[in-house]
């Protein structure tokens, strides 16, 4: 009889992306604390208020900076936003936009206060860190900024998200405190996808007349964000193919680009990654799509969280995608994860999702 490739395979630690279907940040923080417990070795607080839809909120900083004019005299409106792009309109260079405050400081500061409190109630245990996500700037420059003068306002937005990452360093303990970039807008330019006006293509990248490569562009720029972060805060990525309405922008015909961006992070970075999280999408139970998985050239203590865990077929259909995994990374530890955040599910399944993580690392 043959061992099953599980047993050659080590589970340990469920990973939260982000956004939980949860009303607030105090209540995100006590229920993932009670239903993971141990498994759960950094919570994030829900992405809760304004950061439910992710980056979108970020529209009305773009409109708040002298030198920005949103083009069009009518709103386009999704989930509320309005994702008209900017432009600059002339009365300041670019080398003078001065972002103000982007809201990822004033909120995580805000929810460290619940973290801090419920620990002391003993609801999150001692040694579990408080998880902030941090989206890599060329999300919000690629969502608001129209596409000719996308590579003009990115180094001002990208200074504001270091001033956000100061403000966060300056309060939260670091032995408290675990980053998460997020590298989603990223893909849709590595794969070319269609976000709507055909192929999405980055400025710098050398197939639209650009001098860098996509990937090592993308992942350089992300690395310009994580550099940021001390050596005694945890580092970790978010590699996403995005999540509009549960479905990504294209699907990945396997692991090849994940771990080409995962590769070229630890290349551009000078400090130790603690994490990294990839996909792993339903359909996806065979040995092809994890099989690049062997090229990542992660250090062993840096923790591989594949996002292989689907509401739609539970504990079993992560044991298939667990088994396919096992014969690419037999020997190694992984954590198990959703493919990406699920605040923007139904609320109903919020708990169980929670669960089958337990479900999952138990079986």
């Amino acid at each position: 009889m043959h061992d099953s490739p599980l047993a050659h395979l080590t589970l340990r630690g469920a990973h939260l992306v982000g956004s939980v279907n949860l009303p607030t940040a105090r209540d995100t923080l006590r229920t993932v604390a009670t239903r993971l417990g141990a498994h759960a070795r950094r919570i994030p607080d829900g992405e809760v208020g304004e950061r439910f839809h992710w980056i979108l909120f970020q529209g009305t900083r773009f409109e708040a900076v002298d030198g920005l004019a949103r083009v069009g005299d009518e709103p386009v409106v999704v989930a509320g936003f309005d994702l008209r792009p900017h432009v600059l309109d002339g009365s300041v260079p670019a080398d003078g936009l001065r972002f103000g405050p982007l809201g990822y400081a004033e909120a995580a500061l805000a929810s460290y206060a619940d973290f801090v409190a419920l620990r002391a109630e003993g609801v999150i245990a001692r040694g579990t860190r408080f998880q902030v996500g941090i989206p890599s700037p060329l999300a919000a420059v690629t969502t608001f900024v129209a596409p000719a003068d996308r590579a003009a306002v990115y180094p001002a937005y990208e200074a504001a998200v270091l001033r956000e990452l100061d403000e966060i360093l300056a309060t939260v303990p670091a032995a408290d405190l675990a980053i998460q970039v997020e590298l989603a807008t990223d893909f849709a330019f590595v794969e070319g996808a269609n976000l709507g006006g055909g192929a999405a293509r980055a400025w710098f990248d050398r197939d639209a007349g650009g001098d860098e490569d996509v990937v090592l562009g993308c992942a350089r720029r992300a690395a310009r964000v994580a550099a940021h972060v001390p050596d005694g805060v945890e580092l970790g990525f978010h590699l996403c193919y995005g999540d509009v309405a549960e479905k990504h922008f294209v699907e990945p015909a396997d692991t090849g680009h994940l771990v080409a961006m995962a590769n070229a992070l630890v290349e551009a970075l000078p400090r130790p990654i603690t994490w990294v999280h990839l996909p792993v999408p339903i359909d996806r139970d065979d040995v092809a799509y994890v099989a690049p998985l062997a090229q990542l050239r992660l250090d062993e203590a840096t923790e591989l969280h594949l996002g292989l865990l689907h509401h739609e077929d539970g504990v079993e259909g992560a044991a298939r995608r667990l088994a396919a995994a096992a014969q690419v990374l037999g020997g190694r530890t992984v954590g198990v994860a959703t493919e990406c955040g699920f605040g923007r599910g139904p609320a109903e399944r919020t708990a169980a999702l929670l669960d089958l993580h337990v479900a999952v690392l138990e079986a």
